[in-house]
């Protein structure tokens, strides 16, 4: 009698996120004829939960799981004073090492919170041995110590030319899966120039992505009240984490510089984050609050994207934008600032445009993006004539089970 592999698959929160998206389009396509995917989400939050495919086995929250990023004062009235003593000695050792290598970025924190935490989360050895175990988001340790597993696989989705992490701490964790999956080339070269000693574990996976599901989607809600047709106004849209890497805090000066151009434009982002009232503060400092709109977060993003003239990324560096492949699947006109992995994402020229990262030129290209109507229907025209569903990748999984 044939017997179904078992597959376990964990992430943090399934909040609005390009991994998060990328995750559905994974469980969407496994063949839950062959195989049992067991779905662990440390924390059940995030407006993606309600998004989690029915016959995916979606396991219970463990409580103490979900303490590794609530605010600590939270965890501390929960009881879990073991957790909040780790994350406070994690704190101060992270402190330390930034301090002592002059670091402005925080990628590395994580790494040094997941060491603290992990020792004192329960085993899941009780669930029994996985056949496969995949670790979607870093820190990789959970699976790596708290899960039986014959193969063991963590994904890569960061651009690591743009991110400064602690190697020593790092190493041993990757060194651990039987395979690392990469989202694109350009992810894989940057990885392995921080890692040189892991290019046998790599394996190419792109984010599965189902151009009929994002279709369907969009066409399930009328978003005219929150972004109206209006007659001259161009409506840009933009959709990301509010973080640095995504640059939105550059977008109120870019937009002013278009409209002192003399194009009316309408500039919206869908996202939330930290960088929230940096963003709000630069509004308000570029004049912008008629222009840049913040519409928050939102259960279903493509019904805005569909809304739009032009979908713009502008981020400072990227793994691989999900928003942007979607927002192709939906024939919108592209444009992205030429981040590292850029050419990973589109052909220049073909289903979309990549232009100089800096202020004054993303304006400037895209105010002649704007007026040239010639290349926008060439662009639409080539994204019509494309095929970007991409379900076939997860049969490089089934190849690892």
């Amino acid at each position: 009698m044939f017997k179904k592999k078992r597959v376990f698959i964990c992430i943090h929160y399934m909040e609005i996120g390009g991994a998060e998206r990328s995750l559905l389009g994974l469980l969407n396509a496994f063949d839950l004829s062959r195989f049992d995917v067991d779905l662990f989400v440390y924390q059940h939050t995030g407006e993606f939960m309600s998004l989690i495919p029915k016959n995916i086995n979606l396991l219970p929250e463990i409580k103490k799981y979900s303490t590794i990023e609530r605010p600590m004062i939270d965890v501390l009235k929960e009881g879990f004073v073991d957790i909040v003593i780790a994350r406070l000695i994690a704190k101060y050792k992270y402190q330390r090492y930034i301090s002592k290598n002059k670091l402005i970025d925080h990628s590395s924190s994580f790494q040094f919170i997941a060491n603290a935490t992990t020792p004192l989360l329960p085993s899941l050895n009780k669930l029994g041995e996985y056949d496969l175990a995949i670790s979607f988001v870093t820190p990789h340790n959970i699976i790596r110590d708290k899960v039986l597993a014959k193969k063991k696989i963590a994904w890569i989705h960061t651009d690591y030319s743009n991110v400064q992490i602690n190697k020593k701490l790092e190493l041993p964790v990757w060194n651990s899966y039987d395979n690392i999956i990469s989202i694109s080339e350009s992810v894989s070269k940057t990885f392995l120039k921080v890692f040189p000693s892991l290019e046998d574990k790599i394996v190419l996976i792109e984010n599965i992505l189902s151009p009929n599901f994002v279709r369907e989607q969009a066409e399930s809600e009328n978003v005219e009240s929150e972004m109206p047709n209006e007659e001259g106004v161009i409506k840009l849209c933009s959709v990301g984490r509010f973080t640095r890497a995504k640059n939105f805090d550059n977008v109120p000066s870019i937009c002013n510089k278009i409209i002192r151009a003399g194009l009316n434009v309408r500039w919206y982002i869908i996202g939330f984050g930290g960088d929230l009232n940096l963003i709000k503060q630069n509004i308000v400092k570029e004049g912008m609050q008629e222009h840049v709109i913040l519409l928050g977060k939102k259960n279903n993003p493509y019904p805005f994207m569909k809304a739009c003239d032009i979908y713009v990324q502008p981020s400072r560096y990227e793994g691989k934008a999900v928003t942007v492949r979607e927002a192709q699947m939906l024939y919108k006109p592209v444009v992205i600032t030429n981040f590292p992995t850029a050419k990973s994402q589109l052909t220049d020229g073909v289903d979309g445009i990549i232009v100089p990262i800096d202020n004054d030129s993303v304006a400037r290209e895209l105010k002649s993006f704007i007026k040239n109507k010639d290349m926008q229907i060439r662009l639409i025209t080539n994204l019509h004539s494309t095929d970007y569903g991409n379900e076939i990748e997860v049969n490089k999984i089934y190849n690892i089970v």
